[in-house]
């Protein structure tokens, strides 16, 4: 078209929601901030960044959106920390379900509710920026009502009678839920709801895949109760696909006879190798450290029981290489080797333990009351010896996770992502004349999504991802020089002494042997 001054003006193209143009697009259309008497403004074109925060270690997804206001928003919204974001963030070109999107919206989602203001101050003459904070509607609930109530059943329904309750979360939102196999009378005792749900997330036990405890988070797709080996496997046995599947190469460009096809055959385009391609990496931790796992209990942990009905103990003494192939790992449901993210060869001289066999590590003392609710049964709703192995797995459990291998790597934003997805890591090794595996022997191989970072800046929509790991992608056992494997058992052991004994020097006296 023309203007009168015979100038042509061409139109603005929309953004191509089917497709992506490149790696980090992303659809954005509105970002309405409604204050506390439903007035509503779109803030998108004064906004400089948005941040949404989820986590498996987290009761509820957290963000916060930086506003560079020259309009003065702030006094004319009367923002005060009572009013709603709404917005709908998605990747193009993906087959969406609802969980495929951060959906905040008024029309399908549920907007986050504004808790705080921060960061006020003056840019120059006439502009101010500040820092909104925001979260889930349950955050809110949760600060705001108690639970004080007795469930008597399976726990993962006393989770869901939590969650939907009126007069506690009373939650609208999808919840994921893992069935536990383990059931008992829990008394609550005026707690908040997300920590009545945390307290029976230590006590639960999956009933297929017989992890113990359990993770209750919230992601941009709703909320989960779901033990780490849920995360892991379907079903408890079979291999839970990855979500993406991640490469830390320049684009990946033909490296792999799988760089250039897809599942079905089909070539990718550039654009899909750069959402698989990792900007940059870091392991947070990429050693476990033995001195600190060895004092929290992951590899020996000895647990007595004090029955408090019958004034009787029990001592239970955990060995992480002998229960480790119990439950899925991230790296073990294909084979059943042992990955052990650390060896089980001897530690110390004239003997052949290794780091597992020492029980007192770490020693803990927990009660345990049958026939409390008239069933002889401990705080797991079993049989009351088991309390004290059972608290054992779950404590090396939640350490080799926590403690263990952390990855955190920066991709492409991708809206159908969340935490507590099983993603795969191809890491090249360094050593370049190594042709047989292309792959770290180690720190490749899948991970699970702990902490996902959704960061929007401009034009561009970035992911940082937190991830972990509890076992080896390939077993110490198949590449070490001098050792007979994983199942040796008693291995050889490389240390020696160079003294048979104590050597004692009084001071200011002789030496004696």
């Amino acid at each position: 078209m023309a203007s009168r001054r015979g100038i042509r003006v061409v139109a603005t193209n929309e953004k191509n929601i089917d497709k992506p143009e490149f790696a980090g697009d992303y659809v954005l259309k509105r970002v309405v901030l409604i204050n506390h008497v439903g007035f509503k403004v779109d803030v998108k074109h004064i906004m400089l960044e948005l941040n949404i925060y989820e986590s498996i270690y987290k009761n509820a997804v957290t963000g916060s959106i930086v506003i560079a206001d020259e309009g003065n928003q702030i006094a004319r919204m009367s923002i005060q920390g009572l009013e709603r974001i709404a917005f709908h963030l998605k990747t193009p070109g993906v087959a969406y379900g609802k969980e495929d999107v951060v959906d905040a919206s008024e029309e399908t989602g549920e907007p986050y509710h504004i808790y705080k203001i921060s960061d006020r101050k003056q840019l120059n003459r006439g502009i101010m920026s500040y820092t909104l904070h925001f979260a889930s509607r349950e955050f809110m609930r949760n600060m705001r009502t108690k639970v004080s109530q007795a469930y008597d059943g399976k726990y993962d329904r006393a989770v869901i009678d939590i969650m939907k309750d009126k007069d506690y979360l009373d939650s609208r939102k999808k919840l994921h839920y893992e069935p536990t196999g383990n059931a008992n009378k829990i008394v609550v005792p005026n707690l908040p709801p997300f920590d009545a749900i945390d307290m029976i997330a230590q006590k639960s036990i999956a009933e297929k895949s017989k992890g113990v405890g359990y993770y209750f988070y919230e992601t941009t797709g709703g909320y989960y109760f779901r033990s780490w080996q849920s995360m892991i496997t379907n079903q408890g046995n079979f291999a839970r696909p990855p979500r993406q599947q991640f490469y830390y190469q320049p684009l990946k460009m033909g490296s792999h006879s799988n760089a250039t096809k897809k599942k079905d055959g089909t070539k990718q385009d550039k654009v899909e190798r750069e959402y698989e391609s990792v900007e940059a990496y870091e392991f947070v931790n990429n050693f476990h450290d033995v001195a600190a796992n060895t004092a929290l209990g992951t590899y020996g942990h000895r647990v007595i029981s004090h029955n408090l009905f019958d004034k009787s103990y029990n001592i239970s003494d955990y060995n992480f290489h002998d229960e480790f192939l119990d439950t899925p790992h991230t790296d073990t449901i294909n084979d059943g080797k042992n990955k052990f993210p650390i060896s089980n060869t001897p530690v110390d001289f004239d003997n052949r333990d290794n780091v597992s066999s020492y029980a007192e590590s770490r020693v803990s003392l927990q009660t345990t009351a049958p026939f409390l609710h008239n069933k002889d049964v401990g705080k797991y709703g079993l049989e009351p010896l088991q309390d004290g192995l059972k608290t054992g797995e779950r404590v090396s459990q939640q350490n080799q996770v926590v403690h263990g291998t952390a990855l955190k790597l920066i991709i492409k934003g991708q809206s159908y992502i969340q935490a507590g997805d099983l993603i795969t890591f191809s890491l090249a090794d360094v050593n370049s004349a190594n042709t047989e595996n292309p792959n770290d022997p180690r720190f490749s191989g899948n991970y699970v999504i702990t902490k996902i970072r959704h960061q929007v800046i401009k034009d561009a929509y970035r992911m940082v991802l937190e991830c972990a790991k509890d076992s080896v992608a390939t077993s110490y056992g198949e590449l070490g020089d001098g050792y007979n494997g994983a199942d040796a058992g008693f291995a050889m052991n490389i240390h020696t002494a160079n003294k048979s004994s104590l050597e004692l020097e009084e001071i200011d006296g002789d030496i004696y042997t």
